[in-house]
């Protein structure tokens, strides 16, 4: 009986072994980082437009994956319409990116804030998934050739939006 037992474990480990050198692959997707090209995307905002990354070509934009009931989004909302109030004119972008299905939160959201910039809705996290988005907040930010120039995961400041984006929107 031991010996069963033996062959047993050894048969476990085997298969356990397996299949940990099967997950070691080159096939997993890769993560954004500094200095790639941002993914292209299009999703429906608010009123049910077509809004594209390709559509703020050559600006700098700054794309923001939110839910309604993330107290860090609630709390810095404000930061990005300050900046956007700010250098809109100058050609910045925002792109406030939802994942949460709940539209009805999103639009009280948007009116409690009073969000300036457009709010997508991605339901089936297709954007998200372009950008390898696992939590939320996020906040990726594009240089004008849409280069990924910096990630921010949590609450975002003013100061870090002008480190990022300031010599851009002189």
């Amino acid at each position: 009986m031991s010996e069963s037992r033996t062959v047993l474990g050894v048969l476990v480990l085997y298969l356990l072994c397996t299949l940990l050198l099967l997950g070691c692959g080159d096939d997993a997707p890769k993560a954004i980082r500094i200095g790639d090209i941002a993914p292209v995307f299009e999703a429906k905002n608010l009123q049910g437009q077509k809004v594209s990354l390709d559509d703020y070509r050559g600006k700098p934009v700054v794309i923001r994956f939110f839910l309604p009931d993330c107290k860090f989004c609630r709390a810095d909302t404000p930061v990005f319409n300050d900046f956007y109030r700010t250098y809109q004119e100058k050609g910045l972008g925002i792109l406030y990116v939802n994942t949460d299905p709940k539209e009805g939160a999103i639009q009280k959201f948007v009116d409690e804030l009073n969000i300036l910039f457009p709010v997508l809705l991605d339901p089936k996290h297709t954007v998200a998934d372009k950008y390898k988005v696992q939590v939320v907040p996020q906040t990726v930010v594009l240089n004008p050739e849409h280069k990924v120039i910096g990630a921010i995961l949590g609450g975002v400041s003013k100061e870090e939006l002008d480190g990022h984006l300031g010599v851009f929107l002189k």
